[in-house]
């Protein structure tokens, strides 16, 4: 390992081995929440997707169908009923009112793809993409139950925020005079939604409801590449733990089912993210299922709720449906921010994002604020890197005589290796004085990497005055892996030959070119931030071989 050639083969193999790492989240996240998750005591679900309570009133044991009359899972969207549109400043957001669900919202401050004038859609009620966020009311008295749902009534069918909040009541009476407001408060500038649930208790009896609220989606692909996987899948966070992806697969191996005072489930994709958190003391169930194969659903299901005669009992949540933005989610819900996944090394990721951060507010270009934190961090790892370098120039220094101990002693691997020790002894040279200060590098370059890779930030976002329109896509042009591909073979063309071995130097002659490859689909943010630390080392090496040249 004495060249930055091994620098170029280990980075190679640890971008092949996150790849690899991402598949595996990708395919089986969840083996050790399946294997570990404590099992949950009260409550099961039914093939609608309606948490089947108070099992117990069937003296069989089986769980009452909550199905209503001629409805399937592929059929919710149909039969949803009339809705209601809310619009405030970042989102818009329907409602129906058979139930009260959340059928589609729109982030009105994203685009759906790039020059798109329609808007992103994080829920939607198209049948063949379903994905919707749901709650009601089980239970003894609740008001979803085997024979249907409730039908809200609502004063209009419109709701437009022109203040600070929003409040938009939904109500249902019941047979006995009783009433049940559900009312969804929405915020200025916030991707959080309260929904509070008002029980006025009319009659002469005890009432007993559990609230549940779940996420409900059509199992889909999770639209990234080979080169470039995304997570799509469940999450959640629990008492004895702050977070935990809960893939698909998981779901129909072992479906989640845990109690806990504290927590939150939610749904993830690349950028975005819906949670329901909720907003009540007691111990709350988390479950998961998957339905008819291929509708998963991520739930949490409140304690038994009594509201005495004549009384009335308020029951709160929160959803939140929008992007990833850390600062956002950690307002909304503690640990929420953690689904901006930085993998093993969140530590060293986290700071490097609040650079990125600070420097975007002063830089107002993401491009710009990409090259920046990179001179940064090359110019804090100098001192490391100045190491690596002097001992790859003094390698470089001492080429021709190592080129005539080859011509000298030819085959006879003994003597060359015996003679190059001498030499390395007499010229004060190090062969691995490069590894470590590389190694300690490699944990802050893939954090970077991941920083890169997840921000929400950098989706939509061009670099001004270039071609460059969305650093969280691939550039269009392929120009800048080809620069990287470049910087790379000149880098090559600065470091000492490789040894003997005639696959290594093959291999390390391909591998700008295969590199180039590999970064043609990657996003052009991260692409940048490689084509800059090339540039910077390239700088770097010559300033050291130049210094190193006149004192010898």
């Amino acid at each position: 390992m004495n060249s930055p050639r091994s620098i170029l083969f280990i980075a190679f193999l640890v971008v092949s081995f996150f790849l690899y790492q991402n598949w595996l989240d990708d395919t089986a996240p969840g083996v050790k929440q399946a294997a570990q998750a404590p099992t949950q005591t009260t409550q099961t679900s039914s093939d609608s997707g309606v948490p089947a309570a108070n099992p117990e009133l069937r003296t069989d044991g089986s769980v009452p169908a909550t199905t209503a009359p001629g409805e399937t899972p592929s059929s919710v969207a149909a039969t949803q009923g009339a809705r209601i549109s809310v619009t405030t400043d970042v989102l818009d957001v329907k409602i129906s009112l058979r139930g009260g669900d959340v059928v589609n919202a729109q982030l009105r401050e994203f685009a759906r793809t790039q020059d798109s004038e329609a808007r992103f859609e994080l829920l939607h009620s198209d049948p063949a993409r379903l994905y919707i966020a749901q709650s009601g009311l089980v239970g003894k008295n609740g008001t979803d139950s085997a024979e249907g749902r409730p039908v809200f009534y609502v004063e209009r069918d419109s709701y437009t925020m022109s203040g600070d909040s929003l409040r938009v009541p939904l109500t249902y009476t019941l047979d006995d005079g009783s009433t049940i407001t559900k009312t969804f408060v929405f915020t200025k500038g916030s991707y959080a939604i309260d929904v509070l649930y008002t029980i006025e208790n009319a009659a002469s009896q005890h009432k007993e409801v559990q609230f549940y609220a779940q996420l409900k989606q059509v199992i889909t692909d999770a639209g990234g590449s080979m080169m470039m996987p995304t997570y799509k899948g469940g999450a959640y966070s629990w008492d004895e733990d702050r977070y935990e992806k809960y893939s698909f697969d998981d779901m129909r191996d072992k479906p989640l089912s845990i109690a806990t005072e504290d927590g939150w489930v939610g749904m993830l994709e690349h950028y975005f993210v819906s949670a329901w958190i909720p907003r009540s003391e007691g111990t709350k169930q988390l479950s998961s299922s998957v339905l008819s194969g291929n509708l998963a659903l991520m739930r949490v299901i409140y304690p038994t709720a009594t509201i005495a005669p004549n009384s009335q009992a308020e029951i709160r949540a929160t959803l939140f449906v929008g992007p990833k933005d850390q600062d956002a989610m950690a307002a909304v819900a503690e640990n929420l921010d953690l689904t901006v996944d930085y993998g093993f090394l969140w530590w060293l990721a986290q700071p490097i994002f609040k650079l990125l951060q600070f420097l975007q507010s002063f830089l107002i270009n993401w491009g710009l604020s990409i090259i920046a934190v990179t001179v940064i961090i090359k110019a804090l790892l100098y001192p490391l890197t100045k190491a690596q370098y002097v001992s790859m120039a003094k390698m470089r220094m001492i080429q021709p005589k190592m080129k005539a101990l080859r011509e000298r002693y030819g085959d006879d691997r003994q003597k060359m290796s015996q003679a190059m020790m001498k030499l390395y002894k007499r010229e004060k040279v190090n062969p691995l004085g490069g590894c470590l200060p590389m190694l300690l590098q490699l944990p802050i370059f893939l954090s970077l990497y991941w920083v890169l890779l997840e921000s929400v930030e950098l989706r939509s976002r061009s670099v001004h005055y270039s071609w460059i329109e969305d650093l969280s896509a691939k550039d269009p042009y392929y120009i800048l892996p080809l620069l990287m591909g470049v910087s790379m073979w000149y880098m090559q063309r600065l470091q000492p030959t490789p040894g003997t071995d005639p696959m290594q130097q093959k291999l390390m002659q391909y591998m700008p070119v295969i590199f180039t490859v590999f970064f043609l689909w990657f996003p052009s943010g991260l692409v940048l931030y490689w084509l800059s630390n090339n540039l910077i080392t390239i700088a770097q090496m010559q300033w050291i071989y130049r210094g190193l040249e006149k004192k010898a």
